[in-house]
């Protein structure tokens, strides 16, 4: 008998891109908010849906726990569950469906859940967890289970008794104790279906881990639904606590940290140095940051602490598509962290966007060319998804269709009026994937000169045809002193006698 049961709308099976990469990571942020219930006396169970058929899973542990609330809690901490993929909604009101058929009270948090509240209100739950949630879901499940008045805990969306969407006072809550809250609570999960997972895709055990929560940087395409633009950072010596014991008492010989970016803090870079020395817990890491952020010093805190491999958020190379993204980076910042990198013998990954409103093929053949040259260990590619909160998304969402979301994270489709169409975008994909693949396995068996040969043409024969006569332009790019990156057709900057 549990009286929450806590449980997430992210199945693995239902993801054919992240099936076939078979790095399956826990639910953090669900785990998280076990353990703030737990904090608050309450008694917790979680369903992972992560690799256990959450149609038969769920059902049985509805008869298990027989649970008063159940509670859909994202992980704000996976990258997927911030892409709002319908898959993923679709599959969270199947649970709140059958969650209240039981009988239980069903309560749901997480980025999609933010953004269409009144959506997932009229599916079978009845209350939506705003900003950073933890508190707001210990005072609602306490004020619940024990019968006190709750519509007035801040940060709380539902259907008034006339069916009308409202929210309680106080504005979007913000956790400035998140950073002090117990770990995430794993053992309510099974770890060893991951581990099997993850030795027979890659034959050793790699799990998840969070330094920090949020991202100061204001990237116009980048959505933060849950924590704005606040950054907490926990302490260095709690995370090398939290290593120790994943290798210690789990087996782990790999971690990934989850954080949007990591390296913010350099000196809190050189306390994680010094306390993973101290304890004797090194494990190689990998991690998500910024380019400028690399200094000489940063990058030696971070391989003195076990870190391997660096993703960074490129985007682009053309320095007029990063201004237009307020990425507030330099082509040259990437060019100086990948050297440095190299130099100190880690891995240098490049996260890359294509279509963004007012890329040319000029500014294509520039990422291209900078991903040449800087040779980075791996890529990420995806195509410029406007998400509802966004800059980008305000700009675009006249152009919308009724696809407004991806269905899983292999979808890409380019859902406004982009330079280019969907073909071209994926022949682009395939072809810098493969060309970078190749230069990973020296022996040729992934794809020889031929068949790259093959996919680079289809790119330029299809950069030919697809352009798009009503692509979406900035203004600044095109008209002089004009409002800087406002977003028009480029039908409407021509003659009429050129308009199609």
């Amino acid at each position: 008998m549990a009286d929450v049961l806590l449980t997430h709308s992210y199945h693995l099976p239902y993801d054919p891109k992240q099936v076939r990469k078979m790095q399956p990571y826990p639910p953090l942020g669900t785990l998280y908010a076990a353990s703030a219930l737990r904090a608050g006396d309450i008694v917790v169970a979680v369903f992972d849906t992560m690799l256990e058929d959450p149609n038969s899973g769920f059902t049985a542990a509805l008869l298990k726990h027989r649970p008063k609330l159940v509670v859909i809690y994202e992980d704000d901490f996976n990258f997927l569950s911030k892409m709002c993929l319908t898959r993923m909604r679709q599959l969270a009101w199947q649970l709140a469906h059958e969650a209240k058929q039981s009988g239980a009270v069903v309560i749901a948090h997480g980025s999609d859940m933010t953004d269409q509240a009144e959506s997932y209100l009229r599916n079978d739950v009845d209350f939506i967890l705003l900003g950073e949630a933890e508190e707001t879901l210990v005072a609602l499940c306490s004020a619940i289970l024990s019968g006190d008045p709750y519509l007035d805990i801040p940060g709380l969306a539902y259907l008034d008794t006339g069916g009308v969407l409202s929210k309680s006072a106080g504005g979007i809550p913000k956790n400035p104790s998140w950073n002090s809250l117990p770990r995430p609570s794993r053992e309510l999960i099974d770890l060893a279906l991951y581990r099997q997972a993850w030795f027979s895709a890659h034959g050793h055990f790699s799990t998840n881990i969070v330094a920090s929560r949020g991202c100061p940087y204001r990237c116009n395409w980048c959505a933060k639904p849950i924590s704005g633009n606040k950054f907490q950072i926990r302490s260095a010596k709690d995370v090398a606590t939290e290593i120790r014991e994943l290798k210690e008492v789990y087996g782990v010989e790999h971690i990934w940290f989850g954080d949007d970016v990591f390296a913010l803090n350099h000196q809190w870079v050189q306390d994680l140095a010094d306390e993973i020395e101290t304890m004797e817990c090194a494990l190689p890491f990998k991690i998500q940051s910024r380019a400028d952020l690399m200094t000489p010093k940063t990058v030696a805190g971070l391989k003195r602490a076990g870190c391997a491999e660096i993703w960074m958020g490129v985007e682009s190379g053309s320095q007029r598509i990063l201004d237009a993204m307020d990425k507030g980076l330099t082509v040259n910042d990437v060019i100086t962290a990948r050297t440095l990198l190299a130099d100190n013998g880690m891995r240098a990954c490049f996260f890359l966007q294509f279509g963004y409103p007012g890329e040319t093929w000029e500014d294509i053949q520039q990422t291209i060319d900078l991903v040449r040259s800087m040779r980075p260990d791996d890529i990420g590619i995806s195509f410029s998804y406007p998400l509802p909160g966004t800059a980008f998304y305000e700009r675009v969402q006249e152009q919308i269709g009724t696809k407004r979301n991806w269905t899983d994270s292999d979808d890409l489709c380019v859902m406004f009026s982009a330079a280019y169409n969907n073909d071209f975008y994926m022949a682009l994909r395939n072809a810098l994937h493969a060309e970078v693949d190749s230069w990973k396995n020296s022996r040729g068996t992934v794809m020889n000169s031929t068949d790259l040969v093959t996919l680079w043409q289809r790119v330029f024969e299809l950069e030919a045809v697809s352009r798009n006569s009503a692509a979406t332009f900035g203004l600044d790019t095109v008209v002089a002193g004009s409002v800087k990156h406002k977003f028009v057709p480029l039908q409407t900057l021509l003659p009429s006698e050129r308009q199609a």
